[in-house]
C-alpha cells in the first residue's frame, strides 16, 4: 500500500484523489453506523464484505494517512450533567494569539477557532455539575482581554452528526433524515458512580484492535459483554450518543467549513430551523439567544470542498426559505480541537485559580 492509494488504500493527498470504493463505504459506516459491539470491526467486515484483518489494517491506515482523526465515544455532556456554551469573543487583532493560548488553558474548552468576523474568536467549553459556567466564561474573559463576550448556549437542539461524503456523489442540498434532539433536552436520569467509571475508562480513543473494549473491561474488572451492555445502557439513557470514526475535515477534501449564522422571525424558528437539519450537508443547527450587537438566533455548520460550492449553498438555502439576513463565518485557524472529557479533576483545579476571582470582579 503506497502513499497514493495504491492497492486499493486510501489517498494521501488532496480530496481529487480517489478513495478506493471499499474506503469510501468503510469511512461511511465508521461515521454514521460503528457497532456498539464487543468485536465491531468483525461486524464491519461483514457489512463490507470483506475480512475484519482487513478491515483494521484499512482504518489503522486511513487514521496513519491523516484522514481519520479517532473512534471514540461521543456523549452527550448534558445528559451526563454537565453545563456547555458555544462563546464568541471580539479580541483585538494584536491580542488574538495570547487571547487564544489563555482560552485552551481551561481544560473543558474543546474547540476553539479565529473566524473571519468582528467577534473572531470562537470556543465551546463544558463545565461538571455543581461548576457555576458564568463564573468561568467571566474568568476567561478577562484573561484573554476580550472586548467583548457573548454566551450562546443552545436553546434549542435541532441537529448534532458529522457525515462527510467522501465519495463526492452527493448533491450538497441532499436530505436524509437528521440524527437530533428537538426541543429541550429531555430529563436525565441520575448517574451512578459505575456508569462515571465506565465513561471515564472509554473516553478516549478507541483502540484499532479485534477486541477494542478488553482492557477498559479488565479494569472495570467487567466482561467486554457486559461492559458493550452498559454503553447500550447508556446510549437509551442519552447519555451515550454514539461511537463513531471522526474524519479531519480538511483531509477528507472538505476545504470550506463554514459557521452560517441566520437571522430568522422568532415565529419561523421551530419549522425553518428542522428544515435546515433535514440537509445532509448541515451538520450542526441550534437556536441560540440574539443580543443588541449579534442579530442571529439560528446556527448551522455547513461543510463543502470548496468556498465557492458553500456560497452557492447558502445563496440557494437563503432563497429556498426566505432568509436574507445571515453572515458566513469561516475558520481561519484552528487553536484547539480535542474531545470532550468528562469527570476528571482539572477543571475543579483550574476553577479554584481563576473562576472565584473573576466572580469577585464581576
Amino acid at each position: 500500500m503506497d502513499r497514493h492509494g495504491g492497492n486499493g488504500g486510501p489517498p494521501g493527498g488532496s480530496w481529487r484523489a480517489e478513495f478506493s470504493g471499499l474506503d469510501q463505504r468503510l469511512l461511511a459506516e465508521l461515521q454514521d453506523r460503528f457497532p456498539l459491539a464487543a468485536a465491531p470491526f468483525r461486524e464491519l467486515a461483514a457489512r463490507l464484505g470483506t475480512g475484519e484483518r482487513d478491515v483494521i489494517a484499512r482504518v489503522v491506515a486511513l487514521r496513519d494517512f491523516g484522514v481519520l482523526r479517532h473512534i471514540s465515544a461521543i456523549f452527550d455532556g448534558e445528559a451526563l450533567g454537565y453545563s456547555s456554551c458555544l462563546v464568541a469573543m471580539r479580541v483585538p487583532e494584536e491580542r488574538l494569539p495570547a487571547a487564544a493560548e489563555a482560552v485552551n488553558t481551561h481544560p473543558g474548552v474543546s474547540h476553539n477557532y479565529r473566524r473571519d468576523h468582528a467577534f473572531n474568536l470562537w470556543f465551546t467549553i463544558a463545565v461538571p455539575p455543581g461548576s457555576g459556567i458564568d463564573a468561568h466564561i467571566q474568568a476567561l474573559h478577562a484573561l484573554a482581554g476580550a472586548e467583548s463576550t457573548r454566551p450562546l448556549p443552545a436553546l434549542r437542539r435541532f441537529k448534532i452528526g458529522v457525515s462527510l461524503d467522501v465519495s463526492g456523489e452527493r448533491a450538497m442540498d441532499h436530505r436524509s433524515a437528521p440524527r437530533h434532539h428537538g426541543g429541550s433536552v429531555a430529563a436525565r436520569e441520575p448517574l451512578s458512580r459505575r456508569d462515571i467509571d465506565i465513561i471515564r475508562a472509554v473516553q478516549g480513543d478507541l483502540p484499532l484492535r479485534a477486541h477494542p473494549f478488553a482492557d477498559a473491561a479488565r479494569a472495570l474488572d467487567m466482561t467486554e459483554e457486559d461492559l458493550v451492555e452498559a454503553l447500550r445502557d447508556l446510549r437509551r439513557r442519552g447519555g451515550l450518543r454514539r461511537i463513531a470514526g471522526i474524519l479531519r475535515h480538511r483531509e477528507a477534501g472538505f476545504g470550506a467549513n463554514g459557521m452560517v449564522v441566520w437571522n430568522v422571525p422568532d415565529a419561523d424558528i421551530s419549522a425553518v430551523g428542522e428544515a435546515m437539519a433535514g440537509y445532509t450537508a448541515i451538520s450542526h443547527c441550534y437556536e441560540r439567544p440574539r443580543y443588541d450587537d449579534w442579530p442571529y438566533n439560528l446556527f448551522t455548520m455547513i461543510h463543502a470542498r470548496s468556498t465557492d460550492e458553500c456560497e452557492a449553498f447558502v445563496a440557494q438555502l437563503a432563497q429556498t426559505h426566505a432568509l436574507d439576513d445571515y453572515a458566513v463565518l469561516y475558520s481561519t485557524q484552528e487553536y484547539k480541537k480535542v474531545r470532550p472529557v468528562y469527570f476528571t479533576p482539572e477543571i475543579a483545579a483550574w476553577e479554584r485559580r481563576h473562576a472565584p476571582a473573576a466572580a469577585r470582579r464581576s
